[in-house]
C-alpha cells in the first residue's frame, strides 16, 4: 500500500474517523484539509441500499448545482443542419466527430449531447463513449432536440449521479476555493434529489454512508441522518 504524503499526513489529523460531522462542519474541515498548490475538486461518495443489479433500484438523475462545478466542462454536439448551426458548444458535427474520436481515440470533451437522429451515428462509438461515462442518455437530458437548453444547463453545473456496480454515487460538488458555504449548499441540494430517486422497492436504510473529500485530502464522513429521517 502507498505511503501518503506528508501533507496528507498532517491534513488526516484534524478529522477523527470515528465521527460522521454535520454537513456544515464537515464542509468546513474539506476547506481547511485542501493543501495541494491547484484548486482542488470537492467529491460527494453516497453509499445507498439499494441492489443496482436490478433494474427497479437504479438510482440516476441530473441536478443543475446552486453554484455549480466550478469547472468549465467542455461539451461535444452531435447534430445537423440547423440543430448543428444552434449548437454553441465547444464541438459540433456529426459523421465527422465520431470518426474523428474512432479513428484518432478523440476525447477531448467532458460531456456529449446528441439529437435522437443522431443516435445510430454515435451507438457506432458506443464501446469507446461508455467507458468513459461519455454516452449521451436521455434520462440525463443528453440526448435530446433542445440542443441549446442542453447545453446551458451542462455549463452552468448541471451533473449526473448514478449507482455503480457497488452501490455508490461518486458527483463532483465543487472547488475548495468556493468556501464552506457553497459547496454545502451544493451537497444539500444534491442530496435532496438523490432522496427524492429512491426507489420504491429499496427497502430498508436508504442513504447507508456519506463522505466528501478534496482530490488529494482525507474523506470525511458525513450524517446521513441530518438529509432524512429514516
Amino acid at each position: 500500500m502507498a505511503k501518503k504524503g506528508k501533507k496528507y499526513q498532517e491534513s488526516a489529523k484534524l478529522i477523527d474517523r470515528t465521527v460522521e460531522y454535520k454537513l456544515d462542519e464537515a464542509s468546513k474541515l474539506v476547506v481547511e484539509t485542501a493543501k495541494a498548490k491547484f484548486d482542488e475538486s470537492v467529491e460527494l461518495h453516497a453509499k445507498l441500499g439499494v441492489d443496482s443489479r436490478h433494474a427497479d433500484q437504479q438510482v440516476r438523475g441530473t441536478i443543475v448545482l446552486p453554484h455549480g462545478t466550478g469547472k468549465d466542462q467542455k461539451v461535444a454536439v452531435f447534430a445537423k443542419g440547423e440543430k448543428a448551426e444552434e449548437a454553441k458548444a465547444d464541438f459540433v458535427g456529426a459523421e465527422d466527430l465520431a470518426e474523428k474520436i474512432q479513428k484518432e481515440g478523440w476525447l477531448g470533451f467532458d460531456v456529449a449531447v446528441a439529437t435522437p437522429d443522431m443516435m445510430g451515428v454515435v451507438g457506432r462509438i458506443g464501446r469507446i463513449l461508455g467507458p468513459q461515462g461519455l454516452m449521451p442518455n436521455p434520462k440525463a437530458g443528453t440526448v435530446t432536440m433542445d440542443v441549446t437548453s442542453a447545453i446551458k444547463e451542462i455549463k452552468a453545473g448541471k451533473v449526473e449521479y448514478r449507482t455503480d456496480k457497488s452501490n455508490i454515487i461518486h458527483v463532483p460538488v465543487g472547488k475548495v476555493s468556493f468556501g464552506e458555504e457553497k459547496i454545502a449548499e451544493n451537497i444539500n441540494a444534491l442530496m435532496q434529489a438523490i432522496l427524492k430517486a429512491k426507489p420504491a422497492s429499496s427497502k430498508g436504510k436508504y442513504i447507508r454512508s456519506l463522505t466528501i473529500a478534496s482530490t488529494m485530502g482525507p474523506g470525511i464522513k458525513v450524517n446521513p441522518l441530518q438529509f432524512a429521517k429514516e
